[in-house]
């Protein structure tokens, strides 16, 4: 693989600092997690552009990458509400504002109430707020801000979700805090038509 400088243009296919990686140029795992990430039953929300096309530039990270969000789309039990509330939180918490524009309509389509997503995007107090989603939001919050979550909120949350739950719903907000990283640090461009939703 090529280790050209930046040049400080955005790729326009990418949509960050990063072309998308030539099929061609790939080795055959490169060439297969590519395959895989195009396949209908892998493909993101946003396909190639995104956290997906910067991880293809380091194959096995792909791989595993996407291993692991198999094992949430399928496999776990956090139910497409809770999922699509932690994304938010964690896109917010980041000021990520691809995470955001990539998942704001999902959460809708998948049930979030307006007041949960105004919540998360204004920042305000989750007093109000169904018991669950306000558990989520406070849990985000107080984990991405004071790098901890403090006994009585941890007491709520463990609960409520028991062990198994937690863990994922940690561990689930955790990848997303790191695809936040990934896209801040290539900075991902927003997509055309779409708007910051922060100020």
């Amino acid at each position: 693989m090529s280790k050209k400088a930046w040049s400080g243009e955005f790729d326009a296919q990418s949509g960050c600092r990063l072309p998308l990686p030539d099929r061609e140029s790939l080795d055959a795992r490169g060439q297969a997690a590519m395959d895989r990430q195009l396949s209908p039953e892998h493909q993101s929300l946003v396909g190639l552009r995104g956290p997906t096309g910067i991880r293809l530039h380091s194959p096995v990270i792909a791989e595993h990458a996407q291993s692991l969000v198999n094992y949430f789309r399928h496999d776990s039990e956090l139910d497409k509400q809770v999922q699509e509330i932690a994304i938010l939180v964690t896109a917010r918490a980041h000021d990520s504002e691809i995470e955001w524009a990539a998942h704001v309509e999902s959460a809708r389509k998948v049930g979030v109430s307006e007041g949960t997503i105004s919540a998360i995007q204004n920042r305000t107090v989750t007093g109000g707020l169904d018991k669950r989603d306000a558990l989520i939001i406070d849990a985000g919050r107080q984990l991405f801000t004071e790098r901890q979550i403090n006994d009585e909120l941890f007491a709520l949350a463990l609960a409520h979700f028991g062990a198994k739950g937690l863990v994922e719903l940690i561990s689930f907000m955790a990848m997303y805090a790191g695809t936040a990283y990934l896209l801040a640090a290539f900075d991902m461009q927003l997509p055309p038509g779409k708007t910051k939703a922060f100020d």
